[in-house]
C-alpha cells in the first residue's frame, strides 16, 4: 500500500470511504441494504444505513400505519422505531453478512433527497445505494423520483436497485 503524503488523510478501505444506503422500509430499500452490506464486507468499508422522516407536514403511508397505534408519539420516534425494527429483521434473516451486523446507523429529518445528499457528502461516503420501484408514466411525472433527483444531482457514484437480491 502507498504511503501518505504527510499532511494528507486517507478513509477507511484502501483510500475508499463508507458505502451509504438509504432506506424507506420497503421491499426495494431491503435489497438495496444487502447489496451495499455485500459491497461494504467486499471493500473494506464502513456501512452507514440512512433514513430520513419526512417534513411532517406531509406523513407518508408507512408512518401513518404505526400513527394510529401510538397517537401521541412524535414521528421521529415512530420512524427510529421502524429503522430498528427493519434493520433487526434484515440482521436475523441474513447473519452471514458482517457489515449488516454492525452499520453506522442515522436517522435524520427533512426532505429526502437533500438530506440524502448532505449526509452522504458530511460522511464522505465512496458509493450511495437506494432502493426504486423504476415507476414510469404519469404517476412518475406527478410524484417524482427520489431516486431519479439523487442520481441526477450526487457527486459520488450511485447505486440503485430494484428487486430482492437472492441469497
Amino acid at each position: 500500500m502507498a504511503e501518505n503524503k504527510q499532511g494528507e488523510s486517507r478513509p477507511s478501505g484502501h483510500g475508499r470511504g463508507p458505502i451509504l444506503v438509504a432506506v424507506d422500509f420497503s421491499a426495494h430499500s431491503e435489497a438495496a441494504l444487502l447489496l451495499a452490506s455485500d459491497l461494504a464486507d467486499g471493500l473494506g468499508v464502513r456501512l452507514v444505513v440512512l433514513h430520513v422522516v419526512h417534513d411532517p407536514l406531509n406523513m407518508p403511508g408507512y408512518y401513518a400505519r404505526m400513527a394510529r397505534k401510538k397517537t401521541l408519539t412524535r414521528m421521529e420516534d415512530i420512524a427510529g422505531e421502524m429503522l430498528d425494527a427493519f434493520l433487526a429483521e434484515a440482521k436475523k434473516k441474513h447473519p452471514q453478512r458482517q457489515a449488516l451486523q454492525k452499520p453506522e446507523v442515522l436517522l435524520v429529518k427533512g426532505i429526502p433527497v437533500t438530506r440524502i445528499l448532505q449526509v452522504a457528502q458530511k460522511q464522505k461516503a465512496g458509493l450511495l445505494v437506494l432502493g426504486s420501484k423504476g415507476m414510469t408514466g404519469l404517476r412518475h411525472l406527478l410524484l417524482g423520483s427520489v431516486a431519479e433527483q439523487v442520481v441526477s444531482l450526487a457527486r459520488l457514484p450511485v447505486t440503485i436497485v430494484k428487486e430482492l437480491v437472492k441469497d
